[in-house]
């Protein structure tokens, strides 16, 4: 099926019945192949809607450069063409941000956010650094390296696939990734900051496996006895793509907090 953002035509698969839809967002450089495997699990309980970015797998190419406010006319195309009245944004990664726009533009119509490998708190210099050289001309060698965090030493069919279809994208848009992701987290500080910004707080989960470190799910724990409103679930996914890794066990954590 195909949207339209303002003359740019987004792919998107659109599944199983019922309200709220699962609206799965995917990363810089990835596909909706993603989040395939979760949503072909949860169509069997609720409607999912999946899609590309422009200048991401099946969608046009972006025609130039993009950045939050392109990719939130992505995503409000495919809800509007849909025909979707109430949506939960389930994003990989950096798609957060675009997840946490939909919340303020839609409001009600959002009703909760479930966000997946994501960075919560305020970045450390040595993570903002890696993120910043991928906007340089040491894009590659940033590249690599979030591959080889990524993937964590493990070197499965699945996990190929998504490297390769990353790796498919070139030095434009690897740069753009990082330039986006770099000035989301200077204006916002961070995904914690932001949510409690909300004028009326929105249930939110996150669900990850990397990174490993016990401090950082500590920090989310503080986080949740500070905030009822938000959860967290770790997984015992070894990489950085827990909904290719254990794709069942995240349908499931998704399926007990809508439900």
């Amino acid at each position: 099926m195909k949207a339209d953002a303002g003359g740019v035509r987004i792919e998107y698969d659109d599944r199983g019945s019922g309200e709220p839809a699962l609206l799965f967002l995917t990363g810089w450089c990835s596909s909706k192949e993603r989040w395939a495997k979760v949503a072909e699990l949860e169509a069997e309980h609720r409607r999912v809607l999946s899609f590309d970015w422009r200048g991401h797998g099946g969608s046009d190419p972006a025609g130039g450069d993009f950045g939050l406010d392109e990719m939130l006319a992505d995503a409000l195309a495919v809800i509007e063409a849909s025909g979707a009245g109430t949506v939960i944004p389930c994003a990989a990664s950096h798609s957060g941000w675009v997840a946490i726009e939909l919340r303020r533009r839609l409001g009600d119509r959002v009703p909760m956010l479930v966000h997946a490998d994501w960075m919560l708190s305020v970045p450390s210099e040595r993570y903002m650094g890696v993120i910043r050289q991928l906007d340089s001309d040491e894009w590659r060698a940033a590249r690599d390296l979030l591959f080889q965090i990524w993937a964590a030493g493990q070197d499965e069919p699945w996990l190929r696939v998504a490297l390769a279809v990353m790796n498919r994208h070139g030095e434009d848009m690897w740069r753009r990734g990082g330039r986006v992701i770099g000035s989301s987290y200077d204006a916002n500080v961070s995904p914690f900051e932001t949510w409690t910004r909300f004028a009326t707080p929105v249930p939110v989960l996150h669900i990850y496996g990397q990174p490993h470190d016990p401090e950082y799910l500590a920090l989310q724990a503080r986080f949740a006895s500070e905030h009822d409103w938000f959860s967290v679930r770790k997984l015992d996914a070894l990489t950085h793509f827990a909904m290719l890794e254990e794709p069942e066990a995240v349908a499931a954590a998704i399926e007990e907090f809508v439900a």
